[in-house]
């Protein structure tokens, strides 16, 4: 019978890399690549983008959320997260309150109001968006690293 942790752990892990990596392709790939053109045409390029990768983080953000409450409940391990041993937990934590905030409240609540900025300054517009995924694949990208070394033993 299989764990119900090495169940957890595999969703979770799978769903950070669903989520973290879609991060990294947008921010590597396709705004290098939209910035190549005027940029009315590059922020068409990225929403295209990102609208349908929004749609699929819109499970994989919840799934590794769901899975890493669920292995901190199970292992009763609440008291890492006030361990600075542990930073990497809550900097887990934090990363996905973020982009839980911008996919589920930012993006949707101020929509028209983030395309009336795009079309009034589509160049400024999207160097924020550069800007913004730069820093949050910044963050995640220490964040992924901290919490696997982290959770092999590394202590930072």
């Amino acid at each position: 019978m299989l764990d119900d942790l090495l169940i957890a752990r595999a969703l979770h892990v799978l769903a950070v890399v669903h989520w973290i990596g879609g991060v990294g392709f947008v921010t590597l790939v396709v705004l290098p690549l939209a910035s190549s053109r005027p940029a009315v045409e590059a922020l068409k390029l990225f929403e295209w983008v990102e609208r349908r990768f929004a749609a699929q983080v819109r499970v994989s953000i919840p799934l590794a959320g769901a899975a890493g409450l669920w292995m901190t409940y199970r292992m009763d391990v609440w008291e890492r997260f006030l361990d600075p041993h542990f930073w990497w937990m809550a900097a887990m934590a934090a990363l996905w309150a973020v982009f839980m905030t911008m996919v589920f409240v930012v993006e949707p609540v101020f929509h028209r109001e983030l395309d009336a900025f795009a079309r009034k300054d589509p160049a400024g517009a999207l160097r924020r968006v550069i800007r913004a995924h730069v820093v949050l694949l910044a963050l995640a990208a220490l964040t992924v690293l901290g919490a696997v070394a982290g959770s092999h033993g590394f202590y930072f």
